[in-house]
């Protein structure tokens, strides 16, 4: 099996050994919990419960808002408080809804399943927007509106992102490790809505468990294969592993679909199994809390709408003062100014460090090395970029490229003058997106 890769990319220090054998813990709070109305992509929930109402676990509480929206339901069994605006992840107040929790889990009664050769492509459709899942990797994006491209004849590849490259995360790798039947199910149910199509499961190299148990699984199966990739950051980024994978290439302007590839994370193609062979709706997510700030690095299977501090809490607490807390990966993740904020579809970890790397790093003159044009996966000029930021340029910055930033951090984490190159240019991208929708 060769390894698959991409031009670009580096390869920082992984800390997955803190997780990598914690095998997954399923965490059931006893608190009230706080439900975002936006956890995805798109218009935000249009709630469809009030204060005073008794939910289950399952049942519906919120609606999509819209085609580009998903539906939402609820992790616990009790009654509706109130729906009023609360702090999340990025720091922003949104509408949220809180249901006072009984601590019985109560479940509603899911619909009788159906075998997968029953259904048609539309019914899995419906499935997976019914059951309100959303691309579970970082973006949000619905699950069922990415199973409806324009030309859904011309899609050749199914490909399950099994590279969990950014350093510290583990959530996928236990996944696999532990429910690959989940995982190629889930898989099977995509190809039945492309049948034309060829499922791929895309997993680096570090991971030879997790590729020799997969590769087992799928020997028999003449459309499902398991590819190994190079070890390397960003190899899970979209447009990085649908080339390493497929030799096709995807530019800012372009949706997977465009090149005939679907991309699902692992996380999003076991939640289409729970939809689609379960109909069990998208309520919990794998979760992992690490960093050498935590004392009990751990990975919790955790119900949507829980208080991270919670899971802060039952992996040990911090280990000392914390200088700063990220929710996500170091490369891409958000570093949180307070942890008293709920677990959304798209928390994939908590990751603390007792000392801020980046706090007392003095930043210096570029020298012009070129070490960020090396690293680039987009095979843009990061530092040039930069300059042009710095007047505010903006149609010098598209001239150049500048759309086509991943947003990686690559050249920020290369760069020897410590310059906040990615910053930078994400704050740019935000400019002339802005522009473009005025």
């Amino acid at each position: 099996m060769s390894l698959l890769t991409f031009k670009g990319g580096i390869h920082p220090y992984d800390g997955k050994d803190l997780t990598k054998d914690c095998q997954i813990e399923e965490y059931l709070t006893k608190e009230d919990v706080c439900i975002p109305l936006s956890q995805h992509i798109g218009a935000p929930a249009e709630a469809v419960v009030s204060p005073g109402d008794f939910v289950l676990v399952g049942e519906l509480i919120a609606k999509a808002g819209g085609f580009v929206s998903a539906n939402i339901h609820s992790p616990v069994s009790g009654k509706i408080k109130g729906i009023e605006k609360r702090k999340v992840v990025n720091g922003s107040k949104v509408p949220c809804i809180i249901i006072e929790n009984d601590g019985n889990y109560n479940e509603v009664i899911y619909d009788r399943p159906r075998p997968l050769s029953d259904l048609s492509g539309e019914d899995i459709i419906e499935l997976v927007k019914k059951a309100g899942v959303v691309g579970m990797g970082g973006a949000g994006f619905p699950t069922h509106v990415k199973l409806m491209p324009k030309e859904p004849e011309k899609i050749d590849y199914i490909i399950v992102n099994g590279a969990e490259c950014e350093p510290y995360l583990t959530s996928d790798y236990r996944r696999m490790l532990e429910e690959p039947v989940k995982l190629v199910e889930g898989l099977k149910c995509m190809l039945k809505i492309f049948p034309g199509a060829k499922g791929i499961i895309a997993v680096e190299d570090n991971k030879p468990d997790v590729i020799r148990k997969l590769t087992r699984m799928v020997r028999h199966e003449k459309n499902i294969e398991v590819k190994m990739l190079l070890t390397k950051y960003p190899q899970g980024a979209e447009r990085m592993l649908i080339y390493a994978v497929t030799g096709r290439k995807v530019n800012s302007k372009m949706l997977p679909a465009d090149v005939g590839c679907i991309v699902d994370n692992v996380d999003t193609v076991c939640a289409i199994y729970s939809a689609v062979i379960e109909r069990r709706p998208l309520i919990s997510r794998i979760v992992t809390v690490t960093g050498p700030g935590i004392v009990y690095p751990s990975n919790f299977l955790a119900r949507i709408g829980t208080n991270q501090r919670e899971l802060i809490k039952a992996a040990g607490g911090f280990k000392g003062e914390p200088e700063k807390v990220i929710s996500g990966g170091p490369m891409m993740g958000i570093a949180m100014e307070s942890v008293d904020v709920p677990l959304t579809k798209t928390s994939s970890a908590i990751l603390v460090f007792n000392e801020d790397p980046l706090y007392d790093i003095s930043k210096t003159n570029c020298i012009n090395c070129g070490r960020c044009l090396n690293v680039c996966p987009g095979g843009i000029n990061p530092s040039l970029l930069a300059k042009i930021c710095e007047r505010n340029d903006l149609d010098a910055f598209v001239e150049n490229n500048g759309m086509e930033c991943c947003e990686c951090g690559c050249c920020s984490y290369i760069c020897p003058a410590k310059k906040d190159l990615t910053q930078a240019i994400k704050t740019m991208r935000k400019r002339v997106m802005a522009k473009r929708r005025k």
